[in-house]
């Protein structure tokens, strides 16, 4: 039993699996893996019966076709039977399918074949490589009638079949494979473009949210990869060495301890077996697989122990009295890469941290934004409030108030100092535009700046930055003075906010903390009263006015407001909540309630009715015309969202009293486009006109896809795969297989396995402008929220405030360049732009499921 036990330490594959609950072993298929895997064998002992299907599909078709590359070829004097290299067969696949657009696709998607066994290197020594090695299918290996022959018609149909429908789930396998591959190969095999993908996968393990960029980058060339397949398999046991620490990717583990038994279940995300490598003690559990084919990420110990000293090595703290005050760590050379700085910070106090921006960050000649002041000055509202900046950077232009006698070298010191600030603010004004004025203490301040700049000689350079701060300064206050008293309305039937103007086209405008909104407010009887109240108004404040109008006779501290969904679902505001309108649901309505009462309240009757809308026959608009306006009607609403407003709304707008008014409608239209397409699809009874909304649908998918109105994609794409339309199957076999097949490439690309990988891949590749996908964006500042404490030790935790910023940097990239799409041939602009503004929309999925069990009852057995 010991030497059963002691060799059961699997790593990376599978070796002869040792049951929890038995002694016995039985023969293995292949041998013990290496603590070093070979990436070129399974990660399974036998291929999944999907993936041996599409092998099959895959080798009958090449089979079949005679000028084929699958052909008889001499290796070093041995026949072997139907083999091809990487190369011509990411060829035939690349020519196979339109979902197939690059090479490196076509390689993860062999590669997902090989690492379960399908496929394989004639001689096993390779994974799949767009190479010339020669690789050959499993059946062909195992030889026997299966493998001899011409297919027959019969089989060659059903193998057509067959890659019609499930090639795009093998595409998505892709990435994932070719991760794994690179996981398995030595580290020094790794390369940087190989090392960037693993990094990226590691930034979205909750395991390591805590570990700063550089040690994920280290740990990208150091973790390995192990697979497990039997259930029971013991990974480690209790009194064991430690040598390994591990992430679970796939899968669960038991923790099992002696005389306890199982006393907790580990799951996909945990990490375990770290303990034992810090304390230099034996393992304190012994691990069991929970299930088949666990996937896991392991790192060694002789790497653990060299990360934690270079670590240590790489920190710099500077302390007073006797407290760390700011935590920088060394810059890590990244190959092909050049850092202006040498270290970077990763905690301080806000004091701290704005002195060291000022003295290491500002008066260098360094191309572009340093990366930690624009970290600082996108963030710096959740650690430093701006009256706390303005005082602080106030104090270090004013350093020499105090001094009646002064050195050359304490003037030359002192103006220098004075330059840095003025290149602060000139940042400061660059990286958040108006919003660095709202606060008057910052207007105040650069009046300030601009009357000594004028009286000093010495800050004569410094006279276009002053002259550029004032001139944005005055035209932030023009706008606002041309759009004082500016009104909005929340309509009484579900439709969007608009200009009380009756202005349905936002044309960039932005909805302000002052500007007034017009709504209504219910209570349980259904009867309501109507409120004027500017958008920074508190729930506390709508609560009392509206139960004073509404003759409610109860106490401030006995109501609340509450949204009442159109599904009945109810949703409290807190007292110093903030642009409540803004925020409610698409046919959301806003009540005031006694809170023993809650119960009480009830949905509108036309809360299940579509929003009002325009009524329009869908079928004679340009499709191309309507994703042009939609993508310009979205674009200014994305461009009135500020990027503080990700910030107000992660952290919640209470704590900042700030509106995210503007995020709030942009995030209504999506829901709205999403279910403007159910509801047209469910409320068609005649089947011949939903096929043709659907295939109408398909292609305004791809059109805002072509002027890169993600966000637009996204929500169409999500509406075809709704439940209440995807049931209709009726309708869905009527669609040509092209544009099926275009639908099953969408539906990939909206893939949120892997943490959305496909998006990701896809967006990187694109140039400004675009519309991104906001709630991922959002997901996201939640993930890095969620995962990292702001505080550490009494320290602002920096490195959360650059993922933060990071997010926020991509709504910037976004916004880089003006939207100039090329309009197309107008055929009836005035009607199309009208219909966009506001569609007719049911939100209610339970209504959504009802009216289409209507048009297309459920075919009986």
């Amino acid at each position: 039993m010991n030497d059963i036990f002691t060799n059961c330490k699997l790593k990376n594959g599978f070796g002869p699996s040792v049951q929890a609950t038995a002694a016995a072993t039985s023969p293995t298929k292949r041998p013990l893996s290496p603590d070093h895997p070979n990436p070129a064998l399974p990660i399974t002992e036998t291929p999944s019966p999907a993936m041996n299907r599409m092998g099959w599909a895959l080798r009958t078709l090449l089979v079949a076709d005679n000028s084929s590359c699958l052909k008889d070829r001499k290796v070093s004097g041995k026949l072997i039977r139907k083999c091809a290299p990487g190369t011509e067969l990411v060829d035939w696949l690349v020519n196979l399918s339109p979902i197939v657009h690059t090479r490196a696709q076509a390689a993860g998607m062999w590669q997902a074949l090989l690492e379960e066994g399908v496929l394989a290197h004639v001689n096993k020594e390779q994974p799949f490589k767009d190479k010339c090695f020669l690789y050959r299918f499993r059946l062909d290996e195992e030889g026997g009638t299966a493998a001899a022959g011409v297919p027959q018609a019969e089989d060659l149909g059903a193998a057509n079949e067959h890659i019609r429908e499930a090639l795009s789930a093998l595409f998505q396998r892709g990435p994932d494979a070719t991760l794994r591959m690179i996981l398995r190969k030595p580290s020094h095999e790794r390369t940087s473009e190989e090392l960037e993908l693993v990094f990226e996968e590691l930034v979205h393990i909750a395991a390591l949210s805590h570990l700063s960029t550089s040690i994920k980058r280290e740990l990208s060339s150091i973790f390995v990869f192990e697979a497990h397949a039997q259930a029971g398999t013991i990974l480690f046991n209790q009194g064991d060495e430690g040598r390994s620490w591990y992430i679970l990717l796939k899968g669960s583990v038991d923790v099992v301890i002696h005389g306890k038994g199982t006393v907790a279940t580990l799951k996909t995300g945990d990490d375990f077996g770290k303990l034992a490598l810090i304390n230099d003690a034996p393992r304190a559990a012994t691990i069991v697989l929970k299930e088949n084919n666990c996937h896991l990420l392991r790192v060694d110990k002789e790497h653990f122990n060299r990360i934690l000293r270079d670590v240590e090595a790489n920190t710099l703290r500077l302390q007073e009295h006797g407290k760390d005050v700011l935590v920088l760590e060394r810059v890590a050379k990244q190959r092909g890469q050049h850092s202006a700085f040498k270290y970077t910070v990763m905690s301080g106090t806000p004091a701290k941290m704005l002195e060291h921006l000022l003295e290491t960050r500002l008066g260098q000649s360094v191309g572009g934004m340093d990366p930690f002041l624009d970290d600082f000055l996108l963030t710096h509202i959740v650690f430093m409030p701006v009256v706390q900046l303005v005082d602080e950077l106030a104090n270090y232009f004013h350093c020499d108030a105090h001094e009646d006698a002064q050195t050359p070298e304490d003037r030359e010191y002192i103006i220098n100092f004075k330059k840095r600030v003025i290149q602060f603010m000139q940042k400061w004004v660059m990286a958040v535009r108006h919003a660095a004025f709202e606060e008057p203490s910052v207007c105040d301040f650069i009046e300030d700046l601009a009357a000594e700049v004028e009286a000093d000689p010495d800050l004569n350079e410094e006279t276009s930055i002053v002259h550029n701060v004032l001139t944005q300064m005055a035209r932030y206050q023009e706008d606002r003075n041309q759009n004082a008293g500016q009104k909005w309305k929340l309509p009484p039937n579900g439709q969007p906010i608009c200009l009380f103007s009756g202005n349905a086209t936002p044309s960039k405008t932005v909805i302000r903390p002052d500007d007034d909104i017009i709504f209504r407010v219910y209570c349980a009887d259904h009867t309501y009263c109507t409120l004027r109240f500017p958008m920074h108004t508190t729930a506390e404040l709508i609560k009392a006015c509206a139960a004073d109008k509404l003759q409610l006779n109860r106490g401030p501290e006995d109501l609340v407001l509450v949204e009442v969904k159109s599904n009945g679902e109810r949703s409290v505001f807190k007292d110093n909540d903030v642009s409540i309108p803004t925020g409610l649901s698409l046919n959301g309505r806003l009540f005031v309630s006694v809170k023993d009462h809650l119960d009480a309240l009830t949905q509108l009757q036309e809360q299940e009715c579509p929003t009002e809308g325009v009524d329009i026959d869908l079928e004679i608009l340009s499709t191309k015309e309507l994703a042009y306006h939609i993508t310009l009607f979205e674009w200014d609403l994305f461009w009135a969202v500020h990027e503080y407003e990700l910030l107000y709304h992660t952290f919640g707008r209470h704590h900042f009293g700030k509106i995210t008014a503007n995020l709030d409608v942009f995030l209504r239209r999506f829901n709205e486009v999403q279910y403007w397409i159910v509801t047209e699809l469910v409320s068609t009874p005649s089947l011949s006109k939903r096929v043709g909304l659907v295939r109408k649908f398909i292609k305004l998918a791809a059109y805002c896809k072509e002027y890169q109105n993600l966000n637009a994609f996204f929500a169409v794409v999500m509406g075809l795969s709704n439940m209440a339309v995807s049931r209709l199957q009726q309708t869905w076999e009527k669609i040509p297989s092209k544009f099926r097949k275009i639908f099953q490439e969408f539906e990939a690309l909206i893939d949120p396995s892997r943490n959305h990988r496909a998006y990701r891949v896809f967006v990187g590749k694109l140039q400004p402008p675009l519309i991104p996908f906001m709630p991922l964006l959002l997901k996201d500042m939640t993930f890095a929220h969620e995962g990292n404490k702001t505080s550490l030790d009494g320290l602002v935790n920096f490195e959360k405030m650059h993922m933060m910023a990071q997010t926020m940097r991509t709504i910037r990239f976004c916004r880089s360049r003006s939207l100039g799409l090329e309009p197309p041939s107008p055929k009836s602009e005035g009607e199309v732009r009208s219909y966009i503004s506001s569609f007719r929309v049911i939100d209610n999925q339970r209504v959504l499921t009802a009216m289409s069990q209507k048009v297309e009852p459920t075919r009986k057995l």
